[in-house]
């Protein structure tokens, strides 16, 4: 063993740390049941909000204009679920890994039902113990001693056997912000993400309609429908995926998932297995505009566009593969933009039909009379390449946001197990 390190019932952990379990760090609360507090107590704009499931996220609170809140005259009734800066919640039922740290912004929030907190107690640093919670070794252990067998769910008997390894005072500090700073960069690059996601929102807005023009073009769109452009609007077909017998080569866009704003994301595709290869309707090398033919309201009609370099697809029966003639005067991408704008996706949701609420289709001829304002070619062209700037700029941004993370995950594995001092 290293000199200077210990063998623990958790691991190698440095000489000067300790173990110690939840029930030694602080005192741990269960959210009030319905006889304390009933649904019919919320608010929906007046109050703080309650904290429950929902709002735990992986480090953070997703407290949103759905979230319910608690009224004041309700806060001065159960003030011991009131919680404070420092305090670590968690959600009871579900995704019992996932655990936020109350900041100055949240102190004063209520504690949900469906939640459970910590309140750390004496010298031990709630940011440090709230990285601890957020470690892979931690989370593993609480999805692997959660109670219940069709949901995982938390309790204060559960929580309270989780032990931490515990630095020094001064080290546990210096750990938290190491780790807080990495967490203000990546919150930097989330804001940038999102403030470039809405400048090229606003582009699309402006120049698929015509509203705003580039320089050097003028002159009237013209409006038609894609009768005369498409040259095959195809149908994929019914294919299987299993982890068994898989073609690894190409993969296989079987969740809808894949398909977003214009955008196919490969990371959501599966693999088709290979004695369905002869029959399956593959991308061929041009320029490709995929459809949700046939799926829920909310999933009926996304968009992607298919580069023709892009490897080949494979295709489940329930998009349109749309590929145009070879001497049509549309750009690929700029339709695929156009389709997955804002005013278009309400569009093709309208042109989706069905009896029943849960499943919509579109129509071959509904694809086809969908009435679009063409401009010259180069004008599509032009905004295509305006369009896809912004976009390589926002990919870029997201590359160096997952490298953010991937660095951040590395740091925790070494200063919270101590295989990296910071004294």
């Amino acid at each position: 063993m290293k000199a200077g390190y210990k063998q623990t019932e958790i691991g190698v952990i440095p000489e000067d740390w300790e173990v110690k379990s939840v029930f030694e760090i602080g005192q741990i609360k269960t959210g009030p049941f319905g006889t304390l507090l009933k649904a019919n107590e919320y608010s929906v704009n007046d109050g703080v909000p309650l904290i429950s499931v929902g709002e735990v996220g992986q480090g953070s609170f997703r407290v949103t204009e759905n979230t319910p809140r608690v009224p004041e005259r309700v806060v001065r009734r159960l003030p011991q679920y009131v919680l404070r800066t420092g305090d670590i919640v968690f959600g009871r039922k579900g995704a019992v890994e996932r655990s936020a740290l109350i900041s100055k912004a949240e102190d004063g929030w209520f504690l949900g039902s469906d939640g459970i907190s910590i309140r750390p107690s004496g010298h031990h640093h709630p940011p440090y113990l709230a990285a601890q919670f957020q470690s892979s070794a931690v989370q593993s252990w609480l999805t692997q001693n959660a109670t219940g067998t069709t949901m995982p769910s938390l309790n204060q008997g559960v929580l309270r056997r989780v032990q931490i390894p515990l630095a020094t005072e001064s080290e546990q500090r210096a750990i938290a912000t190491a780790l807080s700073d990495v967490d203000a960069l990546l919150n930097g690059l989330d804001r940038l993400i999102a403030k470039k996601r809405d400048l090229k929102q606003a582009a699309m807005q402006q120049l698929l309609t015509g509203r705003t023009r580039l320089p050097g073009f003028q002159g009237d769109w013209e409006k038609r429908d894609l009768r005369s452009e498409i040259a095959h609007l195809k149908a994929g077909v019914s294919v299987n995926s299993t982890e068994d017998d898989l073609t690894p080569e190409y993969p296989c866009v079987l969740k809808t998932s894949a398909l977003s704003n214009g955008v196919f994301f490969p990371n959501e595709a599966k693999r088709i297995k290979a004695q369905d290869l002869y029959r399956a309707v593959i991308t061929p090398k041009r320029d490709t505009i995929l459809i949700s033919r046939m799926n829920t309201p909310d999933l009926v009609g996304e968009i992607a566009y298919i580069p023709r370099d892009f490897p080949w697809l494979f295709l489940p029966d329930r998009l349109w593969m749309t590929q145009f003639h070879r001497d049509s005067a549309v750009n690929v991408r700029w339709l695929a933009y156009l389709l997955s704008s804002k005013e278009y996706k309400i569009r093709l949701k309208e042109i989706a039909t069905g009896t029943s609420g849960s499943m919509k289709n579109i129509s071959k001829d509904a694809i086809l009379s969908l009435p679009i304002h063409f401009p010259t070619s180069e004008e599509q062209t032009a905004i295509a390449e305006v369009l896809s700037d912004m976009d390589a700029e926002i990919t870029a941004l997201e590359a160096r946001r997952d490298k953010t993370r991937a660095l951040k995950q590395g740091m925790m594995q070494e200063l919270l197990t101590g295989r990296t001092r910071l004294i």
